[in-house]
């Protein structure tokens, strides 16, 4: 799960939200596009036009100067595993919405990450979300330095995340909001001044959501935990992870092994017992008794 906060797609948050609203509207403009239009959605519509996301977010601007920043960009992108097992569950149009679904979840978090009266949950937000299906490739991905792909070329894959523009302001336009500041402050009090955010616990919490509302089992390999400690990490840090690691790949091939077993098992019963998998029965003329046979006991 990646999810990202930057100051905006196009790299200009300080003035109209104009050329971020049009430039997400992208998809809509496709000429395989079908008639009915992919529309932005919040906490509380889910049939937002973009003039809507463009007035709202360039008229919740009180008190900011030239140079503050308007809104912020959050990227969710679920990775193909994550994609492909909403798919499993819920289908094309089913994971589409459970996908939308997450997305206010993630903005309860976003907004009880600033730690401030009153912020509380997405509603207490200005924002909107937009479902998109496709990526393109930057002039930053190695594909196209290595001159594998062309830059605005679609990727391959199940591609499917959210963009979400979020304004500086609370809906109510009296509180800022900047999930670019993760200063603690001299004291707590100052702090709840500042609303120091925490961008690492944001991402993690989405990871962690993500998992728990959809019953994802993630290896550690994927988590965020694991890519971080492979970047950053020292050297016992490493060996610890690369401990847990191996303890899973374990665990899971013992619960592979006897889910494998348990099948065989049900397939063909009697094929894990010994003699070729023949279970030996008595022959039943053998339970008759003989009656030339005299019968051995105590002679009195």
């Amino acid at each position: 799960m990646y999810i990202n906060i930057t100051d905006s797609e196009i790299g200009n948050n300080k003035g109209s939200s104009t050329a971020l609203v049009t430039y997400l509207e992208k998809e809509n403009r496709l000429p395989e596009k079908e008639q009915k239009p992919e529309h932005w959605f919040n906490g509380r519509d889910n049939a937002i036009t973009p003039q809507q996301v463009r007035v709202t977010i360039d008229n919740n601007i009180a008190k900011l100067g030239r140079n503050d920043a308007k809104f912020y960009l959050i990227n969710i992108s679920p990775s193909q595993k994550e994609i492909g097992w909403l798919k499993q569950n819920y289908g094309e149009q089913g994971m589409a919405e459970q996908l939308k679904a997450f997305a206010l979840k993630v903005m309860d978090g976003y907004a009880t990450n600033f730690k401030r009266p009153g912020i509380e949950n997405n509603n207490s937000l200005l924002w909107y979300g937009k479902l998109e299906n496709f990526r393109y490739y930057g002039h930053n991905d190695l594909e196209v330095k290595q001159g594998q792909r062309q830059r605005g070329e679609r990727k391959d894959g199940e591609q499917m995340h959210i963009q979400i523009i979020v304004s500086r302001k609370d809906i109510t336009n009296t509180v800022k909001l900047s999930p670019m500041n993760n200063s603690r402050g001299r004291n707590a009090e100052h702090s709840a001044k500042l609303g120091q955010f925490d961008r690492r616990a944001f991402k993690q919490s989405g990871e962690t959501l993500f998992d728990q509302m959809f019953s994802f089992d993630r290896a550690l390999k994927d988590t965020m935990e694991y890519a971080l400690t492979m970047k950053n990490g020292n050297a016992k840090e490493k060996q610890q992870l690369y401990a847990r690691e191996q303890q899973e790949q374990s665990l899971n091939y013992e619960f592979d092994s006897h889910k494998e077993r348990s099948l065989l098992e049900l397939l063909n019963p009697g094929s894990l017992l010994p003699d070729g998998g023949q279970v030996q029965y008595n022959n039943p003329d053998d339970l008759i008794p003989d009656p030339k046979k005299k019968k051995r006991g105590y002679r009195r």
